[in-house]
């Protein structure tokens, strides 16, 4: 990504580092803490089977059934499990500690890829079968998000200064698999067939369950605690900041989308087939990609998120108004850097605000606003591609990626309201309930400082 001009910059009122923090990229974590890039690499073979499995599924759902119904029946039955378990993900999380849930989820993951795989080579999978599996495969992806991002965290100590390039590379694990997988399944499916798709997705369980045994305990250590389902829900609705973070998540899903329903239709106005969207799904993989390797040289903020979001939205309007197919990959490359940016930063800024006592009930919240709001977005540009255009479609939902930066530059009033309604309060300091006893956590101290930086009075 291009550097903002200064100006630009100096509006927005960005942070640069400081000359005791020197700019890395956030593969330069990988050199510091050896145990975090032995996780990195079993997290690799882990999404890139993860995406083997899911390119052979809808292929596969479409050759059972010749229907795109099916296709959407299938995708949604893997998708929408966020969007009802996420808050009971965190509470259980929350009493069996983030090691024991992330193994259990993917040893049970790595069952549903063979028994699909041993289905499929016996000559029995039926639609019905394909969905059941893909709505297991969710409900292990829904109950192993909250888990992964507290392991994320717990990797690198909690150390604040990591945090945000340890989520950078979590982003680019998922990244790299939907980059580089998509034609290796096609590959796969068309020399030996779909089963070994299922088997390779199987085997890359099987590969970061042996990773995450070796990892053991490393890290800062983990209390178990007991917690609500619908305490992250508590905890958002008395926190302006995660509110506003959970919206910006919510507006990067709902801002992309576009590049996967889109794609075909907008392939073929531009005068090639349908089949060549999948490389603006590979332009954001890579984009997403090589963002990582860029040096981080802000300090990690509301304001570098809603710069990072804005930049994303004006891609893809560029993305659905450009009538050139190679101008469209280019604007999909261009939205995968700054959906890293953004996704890392509100992620790193997520677990802040929400203390290590209160991350895993935030991060639960914070998977509905990720992957349940993918369903909504998906629906939206389907219904309102046929009534107002893919041009229309792709701005409308670009909007939401534009109002944080809106609010910063035009209304900086809100800001200072969010702030205050983010202020600590001495008369209901946050219960968390430890065993054996209970313990008093005061939870407003990094939410202020946060709500003030976006009202603009830190700077």
């Amino acid at each position: 990504m291009l550097p903002l001009p200064e100006p630009l910059r100096a509006l927005l009122g960005l942070k640069r580092r400081t000359s005791e923090e020197t700019p890395t990229t956030s593969w330069a974590l990988l050199n510091d803490n050896p145990t975090f890039r032995l996780y990195f690499c079993g997290s690799v073979v882990s999404d890139l089977g993860t995406w083997l499995q899911n390119t052979a599924q809808v292929l596969l759902a479409y050759q059972i059934a010749h229907s795109v119904l099916m296709v959407g029946l299938v995708t949604c039955a893997q998708f929408s499990s966020p969007l009802l378990l996420s808050p009971f993900a965190g509470k259980i999380t929350d009493r069996f500690g983030s090691r024991r849930i992330l193994i259990g989820t993917q040893v049970m993951a790595c069952l549903v890829a063979a028994a699909l795989s041993y289905l499929v080579f016996t000559g029995v999978l039926t639609s019905g079968l394909l969905e059941l599996g893909a709505l297991l495969s969710g409900l292990c992806f829904t109950f192993a998000l909250p888990a992964r991002n507290i392991t994320v965290r717990r990797l690198v100590n909690d150390d604040e200064v990591k945090v945000r390039p340890a989520f950078a590379m979590d982003s680019v694990s998922y990244n790299l698999g939907r980059m580089v997988a998509p034609a290796m399944s096609i590959a796969l499916v068309h020399w030996v067939g779909f089963g070994w798709a299922f088997v390779g997705n199987s085997v890359s369980f099987a590969v970061f369950i042996a990773v995450l045994l070796a990892v053991g305990r490393s890290g800062s250590v983990e209390t178990e605690r007991r917690s609500r389902a619908t305490d992250g829900f508590r905890i958002a609705s008395r926190d302006g900041t995660i509110i506003v973070l959970l919206l910006m998540v919510a507006a990067i899903t709902v801002a992309d989308d576009p590049i996967l329903v889109l794609g075909p239709a907008l392939a073929s106005r531009a005068g090639g087939s349908a089949e060549l969207s999948g490389w603006f799904i590979a332009a954001l993989g890579l984009g997403s990609v090589l963002g990582s390797l860029r040096r981080s040289t802000h300090v990690a903020s509301l304001r570098l998120a809603a710069t990072a979001l804005a930049l994303l939205g004006g891609s893809m309007i560029f993305f659905v108004m450009t009538p050139w197919l190679l101008a469209s990959i280019a604007a999909a490359f261009c939205a995968g850097v700054s959906c890293l940016i953004a996704n890392a930063t509100t992620r790193a800024l997520l677990s802040e605000v929400a203390g290590k006592d209160r991350v895993a009930a935030v991060m639960s919240v914070w998977a509905i606003a990720w992957a349940g709001s993918k369903p909504f977005a998906s629906l939206a540009d389907g219904f309102l591609a046929g009534y107002i255009g893919l041009r229309w479609t792709g701005i409308v939902l670009a909007i939401p990626a534009l109002i944080p930066v809106v609010v910063l530059l035009f209304l900086p009033k809100l800001g200072q309201r969010i702030a205050r309604y983010s202020r600590p309060s001495d008369e209901e300091p946050a219960v968390v309930v430890v065993e054996p006893v209970p313990v008093l956590v005061s939870a407003g101290a990094p939410t202020w400082q946060f709500a003030e930086a976006m009202s603009g009075s830190a700077d």
